[in-house]
């Protein structure tokens, strides 16, 4: 984790779809507010990049189709993300990512 905050594997690419669900989670758990605080500072911080997925969206659902059952649809949006924009490393608490050609999992 020291490695991926202290940007020695470059600018984080952030997901809308897991924007969107860490949002939806803190509203459910904490609050409006706190949820409203960390997506704020998730756009704000210069070393993440976001990552808008309309342009990625029949990739990401052919990588649905194509990948292990176990990938949900962010999952596979993910992973198309990261093979299009040549990222290796996925930070996540997942397994569903180990085994994937071309992808390496760095615990979140």
């Amino acid at each position: 984790m020291v490695q991926l905050l202290g940007g020695e594997w470059g600018t984080l690419l952030l997901l809308e779809y897991v924007l969107l669900e860490v949002v939806t989670v803190l509203r459910a758990r904490r609050s409006h507010d706190v949820a409203l605080r960390v997506a704020d500072q998730l756009l704000g911080a210069r070393e993440v990049q976001f990552v808008s997925c309309s342009e990625y969206f029949l990739e990401a659902l052919e990588t649905f189709r194509r990948e292990s059952a176990d990938l949900n649809f962010t999952d596979a949006a993910l992973v198309t993300v990261a093979r299009r924009h040549k990222r290796s490393r996925i930070a996540t608490f997942d397994d569903d990512f180990k085994g994937l050609p071309g992808i390496t999992v760095v615990p979140g």
